[in-house]
């Protein structure tokens, strides 16, 4: 657990440090595209999860794979160069940490709130728009919502702002539940 630590804390000084480079660049919103787009790759993509959480592969390797990648993608220069740079460093394994992390840079920059949204299986888009509206009153602003679905929760939506945390799942009640039985 604590090397998860250290490497989040790594990813948030890379993340910090291509904010800075971009936000001095001009180049956020090109950056932030490119992220958006690696993070959806490694959501659905094994063999680029693969890549770049294996220790199999030289850092070489990975920076080669990611370069390939990015030239595929199109990725902004400011995105390839750091890329690169990560690879070298041998720090591509922090890249969901560094993504995550410039992403919260970003939207507190934009003065955006983010906010992320777990459910048993996908919102309708009537769903959304209410879960969306929910959450602008309780906010004040409009949310920038990442919406996630987890099996496991079995029912009901977790809401993730910040380090707040609205859980009305099914599973955390049957939890509580049992836990009250068990205390009985």
């Amino acid at each position: 657990m604590a090397d998860d630590s250290k490497a989040s804390n790594v990813g948030g000084r890379y993340a910090q440090a291509l904010f800075d480079l971009a936000t001095e660049q001009k180049q956020v919103a090109a950056v932030e595209a490119d992220l958006k787009s690696l993070k959806k790759g490694l959501a659905d993509s094994h063999d680029l999860r693969v890549l770049v959480g294996s220790p199999a592969f030289s850092a070489e390797d990975k920076g080669k794979g990611l370069a390939a990648i990015a030239a595929k993608a199109k990725f902004n220069a400011t995105t390839k160069k750091f890329l690169g740079l990560l690879a070298a460093n041998g720090r591509v394994s922090t890249l969901a940490s560094v993504i995550t992390g410039f992403e919260a840079l970003s939207a507190k920059a934009r003065g955006a709130v983010s906010a992320q949204v777990t459910t048993a299986v996908p919102l309708s888009a009537a769903q959304s728009k209410g879960v969306a509206a929910a959450l602008r009153q309780a906010l004040g602003k409009d949310p920038e919502i990442e919406t996630r679905v987890d099996p496991a929760i079995l029912g009901g939506i977790k809401v993730q702002v910040g380090s707040r945390l609205f859980d009305a799942s099914l599973k955390s009640k049957l939890d509580s539940l049992k836990f009250a039985l068990k205390r009985a």
